[in-house]
């Protein structure tokens, strides 16, 4: 599940002097992706029918790993300040995660993976029209045209909903999750001081808390602990820890370009693995999300490529 596509806090790639520096960030972003895809083919691989007791379980593992990563990366002061310093706009993101977090299980019991992660795919342009809506944000021409396009493309998804081939209760939790995440982008946007890591290690500890309260009880098979320990500190710890990492050091449009294995690679292996075939609809419209994610990334790539070009003499 991925996260928003940067930090605003972190330093560009273009005042790294290290072409080694792009490269490790470009594979760690990649590590990333290649973590968080595969959630849906852990998820599925478990039996146990309660979601509370996946969700608190995915979620302790989860928190545990990103307090230890903190801790070895900037000591235990270090940490407490990151936790001091997010503010209120650092809880709005944790309780975004811990939403997009709940959401992902719960989802995974009505509708396909294919459904939730290539939705997810539109996070940034989703953004993009939520920055217009909160922050007065002027949009271009081009982002309202991709808008419109992403627009269509769930609109075919979730048109499998009215054929009774898929939930309405998936499809709209798979949307929720990718409201939730553009909610986060806009937050992170809007106030640079937010940091990533402590405010999604608190969405996780959110999440600990509504699962443990909801669950019908945490006794787990040895098998399944095994998967929740996979899917919390594997799919979403390491690759929560990757992306912070790699982030900071490759442009944003780089960055979500990379992301974008996720949705990508994640229905592969839950094809591959479990025989889980997305319905036509999905692929039509999930293809349609993700060409229409890709141009705009690409566009903005080349946008501000162009600009940072030295003006002839």
């Amino acid at each position: 599940m991925a996260p928003v596509s940067t930090d605003p806090t972190l330093k560009p790639a273009s005042t790294q002097s290290d072409r080694s520096d792009v490269g490790r960030g470009a594979l760690l972003v990649f590590g990333a992706a290649l973590a968080w895809s595969f959630g849906g083919a852990i998820a599925r691989g478990l039996e146990i029918g309660d979601p509370w007791t996946i969700i608190a379980w995915r979620s302790i593992f989860a928190a545990l790993f990103l307090i230890v990563f903190m801790l070895w990366r900037d000591g235990p002061a270090g940490t407490l300040r990151l936790f001091a310093g997010m503010g209120l706009p650092g809880i709005g993101v944790a309780l975004c995660f811990a939403t997009a977090s709940i959401s992902f299980v719960v989802a995974l019991g009505y509708t396909s993976v294919a459904n939730i992660l290539l939705m997810q795919a539109g996070v940034p342009l989703i953004a993009a029209l939520l920055g217009v809506v909160f922050l007065r944000e002027a949009v271009d021409r081009v982002t309202w045209a991709a808008i419109l396009v992403v627009i269509a493309g769930i609109a075919v998804m979730v048109s499998d909903s009215f054929a009774a081939n898929m939930s309405f209760i998936g499809d709209g939790l798979a949307l929720l999750i990718a409201v939730v995440f553009a909610g986060a982008t806009v937050i992170t946007r809007r106030f640079s001081g937010v940091r990533m890591t402590p405010a999604v290690c608190l969405g996780v500890a959110i999440a600990t808390v509504v699962g443990v309260m909801m669950s019908s009880g945490l006794m787990v098979s040895p098998r399944d602990f095994g998967l929740l320990f996979l899917f919390g500190a594997f799919n979403l710890g390491l690759g929560m820890a990757m992306f912070a990492t790699g982030a900071r050091l490759i442009p944003s449009a780089l960055a979500a370009l990379i992301s974008t294995m996720e949705p990508v690679l994640g229905p592969i292996w839950v094809w591959l693995i479990h025989a889980e075939v997305p319905a036509p609809r999905t692929l039509m419209g999930g293809g349609v999300v993700f060409l229409a994610l890709i141009g705009h990334i690409l566009w903005q790539w080349s946008q501000s490529r162009r600009t940072a070009l030295p003006l002839p003499n």
